[in-house]
């Protein structure tokens, strides 16, 4: 997103419905200030974040990936935070292995009371992006013949 003269980046959110979601509505609806360059999927909990989900994004242009959750011990589904942090933690050697940076992709864990906890940790990403620079891993596949092929 450009605004003005100055790169924006742009951040995908997967947020669980019970506690991420809820709070990100919270923040909205609290008034809360935070940058309007994340786009939200919402899903019933971040254990069914697929690594190849946060991939595809990266690879459509993403400049980062927020992953968010219930608190560990509070998920809905018993224990579907806990497979998300231990998914997270092999998902980022896997994208170092690939040559790219790890701090593209966070975690952050969110109830629905945390409305300013869910800004906070938006701004933060965006701030921490905004310092990597843009995405340009997979620059050349997007300026190809504008085809998109299953990894």
């Amino acid at each position: 997103m450009r605004q003005g003269s100055e790169w924006e980046p742009q951040l995908l959110g997967f947020l669980c419905k019970w506690c991420s979601y809820a709070g990100a509505d919270l923040a909205g609806t609290s008034r809360k200030k935070y940058p309007a360059n994340i786009r939200i999927i919402r899903v019933p909990c971040s254990g069914r974040v697929d690594p190849l989900f946060i991939l595809k994004a990266l690879r459509l242009g993403f400049d980062g990936v927020l992953v968010s959750g219930c608190h560990p011990g509070d998920c809905h589904y018993q224990t579907g935070n806990y497979f998300t942090r231990r998914r997270m933690a092999i998902t980022k050697k896997f994208l170092e292995y690939m040559g790219i940076n790890p701090q593209r992709v966070q975690a952050s864990w969110v109830s629905a009371s945390e409305g300013g906890k869910f800004a906070e940790a938006v701004t933060e990403m965006t701030q921490e992006i905004k310092e990597l620079g843009p995405n340009r891993v997979f620059s050349d596949e997007r300026q190809g013949n504008g085809t998109d092929t299953a990894p």
